[in-house]
């Protein structure tokens, strides 16, 4: 029932995100507080322990996407260099941590893949809540690793979940995509030939 209840959640939230509908984020914490009973009962500590942080990532991304410059709402965003590189370092960290602190504390059987996840996932959250396109290329990542795993764990429902989401992680892509190349500044036209 709960795994049925996350299915429903999940597909609106990542839906409702992809079209940059705030409402994503309560939506998205409901989703979260199913799948932390769900994770813990299969032994996915380290997913378990992230829907955690996807709440508090869920209220900062809320409060962010609610703050309005005037009378606009927060545009997409491209991800800096700079912040590539902090995001990729701390992803690397993050997931071989998780690995080793699995492996020790737990008994979970997946503790690498469960690391990998769960530090793609929290790189990818923080990037959409500051509606980072390229956060959408970390998800796709992502996505691509929990369908296998979450068959593996014999999560039925939630694989074919993940299969949804990677789809509309494309469509989610797209869009924000669309949105952030109206918003850069149209290339200057050469008018040197209009002095000769």
């Amino acid at each position: 029932m709960l795994e049925a209840f996350g299915f429903v959640t999940g597909v609106l939230n990542v839906w409702l995100l992809a079209r940059q509908k705030v409402w994503n984020w309560p939506v998205g914490i409901a989703n979260n507080l199913a799948y932390l009973i769900v994770f813990a009962i299969s032994g996915l500590y380290g997913d378990a322990g992230l829907q955690v942080v996807y709440i508090t990532l869920g209220i900062y991304g809320w409060w962010l996407w609610v703050q309005r410059t005037g009378n606009t709402a927060l545009p997409v965003a491209r991800t800096s260099t700079q912040l590539w590189f902090a995001l990729v370092a701390f992803t690397v960290a993050a997931g071989l941590f998780l690995k080793w602190f699995l492996a020790r504390f737990t008994d979970s059987t997946v503790p690498a893949w469960d690391g990998a996840t769960t530090a793609l996932s929290l790189a990818a959250t923080y990037g959409q809540c500051r509606k980072l396109l390229e956060s959408w290329w970390i998800w796709i990542l992502a996505d691509i690793i929990y369908i296998p795993l979450y068959i593996y764990k014999g999560l039925w429902l939630t694989s074919i979940l993940y299969a949804v989401f990677l789809m509309l992680c494309i469509f989610g892509l797209r869009s924000w995509s669309k949105e952030s190349g109206a918003m850069q500044p149209e290339p200057r036209q050469n008018t040197a030939h209009l002095l000769r």
